[in-house]
């Protein structure tokens, strides 16, 4: 019996030694990870709710900004031959256009200041609307203007997954009236790179050298181009004028592919760049199309669709994107550009706004 007692008593002290060295253990992680809190107590906190930031580079953008040279891209699914409309085609629906008062003022004729020494005249040519080697300051209140209007507007959805911003303001008269500025966006940072003339529609009933009726609206809203719509030339059969370098939207509205596109003016449409004077597409100067066109090739990416109504065979234009059942966006091949036609001429308030830059930041 005695053999026997010894090895069971050796047995309870050996588990009483574990016990105590897991205790000890145990004791010792819990001090290690009281220490590291103490030492960051950033760990310790909730994580705070997604609030994207969007910050605003205002300042005009350097030589480094500006494409001078526009690369020649051409992917082999792009349609880069000349196309003419199907005359069999319906025409665009009418749309109501927003009949709300313009009651912005127009400022003062701009001071003339000189182009910064790190940006020279022939680089920034396209930053100005006059030859000669300065620069007025209107621009650069134009670019406050649309600025801060694209915060009040765009989503996180929308600052994260596109590259370009085309802003265009379809007023009819004010000191944003009539213009495109492209912004850059990288990581939230929109850094304005072009600033240029446009003409949208001319917002009247009127009957195409066809036959046809139609209002010459250019609907507000925002939309993505239709990446198998891109012509280097083109010609409407509807209304018999060319159209280079179009770019169609991607929107569909009461089961009709629309015909709205971007693209190069051309003949008398030239002279009147700066006022309403479309069909309802929005033209730019020929050499700006051009170099937007290129531009817009160099974009190429997944980009989220947006909503469809099967009721009405309609294309949201309001900036609701389509979701999968979990909350996912449905992406599609396209171009990370995005086009926002606003109504909007411009406000004089943000004269009271200092700097050169703002942040913004916008929780969804």
């Amino acid at each position: 019996m005695r053999s026997l007692y010894f090895p069971r008593r050796a047995l309870v002290f050996m588990s009483a030694l574990r016990l105590l060295a897991l205790s000890y253990l145990a004791s010792a992680a819990v001090f290690v990870v009281a220490a590291a809190v103490v030492a960051h107590p950033d760990w310790a906190r909730p994580a705070a709710p997604y609030e994207p930031v969007v910050r605003l580079t205002l300042t005009p953008p350097g030589p480094n900004d500006i494409p001078v040279q526009p690369k020649t891209k051409s992917p082999t699914r792009h349609k880069q031959e000349a196309g003419t409309a199907n005359p069999s085609a319906p025409m665009p629906a009418r749309v109501v256009p927003d009949l709300s008062p313009e009651s912005a003022p127009v400022p003062a004729e701009p001071k003339l200041i000189k182009p910064n020494p790190i940006a020279p005249a022939d680089v920034r040519s396209d930053l100005r609307d006059t030859p000669g080697p300065v620069i007025p300051m209107a621009p650069h209140d134009r670019l406050k203007a649309a600025a801060f209007r694209l915060t009040d507007k765009l989503t996180p959805e929308m600052v994260e997954h596109f590259d370009l911003i085309l802003y265009v303001s379809k007023a009819g008269s004010g000191p944003l009236a009539q213009r495109m500025v492209v912004f850059r966006n990288k990581d939230g940072v929109l850094t304005p790179i072009h600033d240029w003339k446009v003409s949208t529609g001319r917002e009247q009933d009127e009957i195409s050298p066809r036959g046809r009726s139609t209002f010459t609206a250019t609907p507000k809203g925002f939309y993505e181009f239709d990446p198998d719509r891109m012509y280097r030339a083109y010609h409407s059969w509807n209304w018999d004028r060319d159209m280079p370098h179009a770019m169609f939207f991607n929107w569909e509205r009461r089961g009709v592919e629309t015909g709205l596109a971007i693209h190069a003016a051309t003949g008398d449409d030239i002279a009147k760049l700066g006022s309403r004077a479309s069909a309802g597409c929005v033209h730019l100067a020929p050499e700006n199309a051009t170099l937007l066109y290129h531009l817009v090739q160099d974009h190429e990416g997944r980009v989220p669709r947006f909503a469809y109504s099967a009721d009405t065979e309609t294309m949201s234009n309001s900036g609701n994107f389509m979701h999968d059942r979990k909350g996912r966006l449905k992406m599609a091949e396209g171009y990370k550009v995005l086009v926002m036609i606003d109504d909007y001429a411009g406000d004089d308030r943000l004269a009271a706004l200092d700097g050169n830059s703002a942040m913004v930041t916008r929780g969804r």
